[in-house]
């Protein structure tokens, strides 16, 4: 399954956007994508590796997300800055979700969403729509 660095390779993004994705995911701060709310990375990551997926035809040149993290999920918004366009996407990943649509149960029983995160990772998405 492809992970960030293809679907961002075939990208129409700015480069400058795509060198700062790479230096966000390694732990960096970055100037062209913008956080409100606290999120491990690797939720962030998920969400963009997300928009490059369904949109490479997009040339954005910055990113902002507003979301809230949980435990089993990352609820919000993600907006791709396209110039003078702003294209807003509202999403939900949630890997308690995939792993109850895949009948997952862990030992004690519960949606095991630790094995749908390790097995999907980014592909957890309940939602992703237009805004």
């Amino acid at each position: 399954m492809p992970d960030l660095n293809s679907y961002l390779e075939a990208a129409a993004a700015h480069p400058e956007l795509k060198k700062d994705v790479l230096e966000f995911v390694d732990g960096r701060e970055t100037s062209r994508i913008a956080l409100e709310g606290h999120a491990p990375r690797v939720k962030v990551e998920r969400v963009l590796t997300q928009l490059f997926h369904t949109h490479p035809e997009l040339p954005i040149e910055r990113v902002s997300v507003r979301a809230r993290a949980g435990c089993s999920d990352y609820v919000g918004e993600v907006v791709a800055h396209t110039g003078d366009e702003e294209h807003r996407f509202t999403f939900e990943w949630c890997c308690a979700w995939k792993a109850e649509e895949q009948g997952w149960k862990d030992y004690f029983g519960f949606w095991d969403q630790a094995r749908a995160a390790r097995e999907f990772g980014w592909r957890c998405f309940r939602r992703w729509e237009r805004a």
